[in-house]
């Protein structure tokens, strides 16, 4: 079935995220009307982009804050489709950047788009980042992230646990 009030959003996530029945509420980014105010000059696709980087940095705050067991150091956006009245956007401050969304439920397997990651060679940069070095988040920041279908997540999650 096709659903029509859904946006995409992307979710910060940590390589734990990979192995869990559904990903769970949390803040998310997506191409909202405050993200489109805040960048005039994007088209959607643009904007997406945005999101989608908005997620990946705060995927390195999600793995500062995991146990040191838990902790593996890659980034993870997870791009999903959510039904508009699952979300809520944030008012923009100090504290929040525009485009940013509560995701009001647990997001299920279903639902995901694809999955984005960063590479092997990333690691060191996303541990410097994480344990709070501005230069090592900044080169993070600057590394693309691989796509991968929602079908190879049970693989990822193996292979990178």
């Amino acid at each position: 079935a096709v659903k029509l009030n859904v946006m995409r959003v992307y979710l910060p996530a940590t390589v734990a995220d990979l192995s869990a029945p559904a990903i769970t509420s949390r803040q998310a980014h997506a191409a909202t009307a405050s993200l489109a105010a805040a960048l005039p000059d994007e088209d959607e696709e643009g904007l997406e982009v945005s999101a989608c980087l908005c997620a990946a940095d705060s995927s390195v705050i999600a793995i500062s804050e995991q146990d040191e067991a838990q902790k593996r150091y890659r980034r993870v956006v997870i791009a999903a489709d959510v039904e508009r009245e699952n979300l809520r956007e944030l008012e923009v401050d100090d504290e929040t950047l525009p485009g940013t969304v509560q995701v009001l439920v647990d997001v299920p397997w279903d639902d995901v788009a694809a999955v984005l990651a960063d590479e092997d060679q990333a690691s060191a940069d996303v541990k410097l980042a994480a344990e709070g070095d501005e230069d090592a988040f900044e080169r993070s920041a600057d590394a693309d992230l691989l796509w991968f279908d929602v079908c190879e997540v049970a693989v990822l999650a193996k292979n990178w646990s």
